[in-house]
């Protein structure tokens, strides 16, 4: 499984619905650190069938940033049920965020 780009539009349907336990990625292109962890996030959706792994790309859905309160990327966060399980700001290893899951 490949990770899934979100959109406001796709928002509540594909994290807020979800059945699945949702990895959320909030990152942008010019991000030299969210660069280094978008490798590891197709590793965990390819190795992970039950968790469903999302990007949000803040420079075009700065709505949903402000929403969550991004202030820095790459922030990650472990969604359940529509409601935040973690948050994690800064580049991580998949260790890490493994161990977030």
């Amino acid at each position: 499984m490949k990770a899934i780009n979100i959109t406001k539009n796709s928002f509540d349907h594909e994290v807020i619905r979800s059945e699945q336990k949702v990895l959320l990625d909030f990152w942008a292109p010019w991000c030299a650190p969210c660069r280094m962890v978008s490798p590891i996030l197709d590793e965990i959706a390819a190795e992970r069938p039950d968790i469903k792994v999302c990007k949000v790309n803040v420079e075009e859905e700065l709505e949903l940033a402000r929403q969550f309160r991004v202030f820095s990327i790459p922030t990650l966060m472990v969604m359940q049920d529509g409601q935040v399980e973690h948050k994690m700001t800064g580049a991580r290893g998949k260790a890490q965020i493994m161990a977030a899951l």
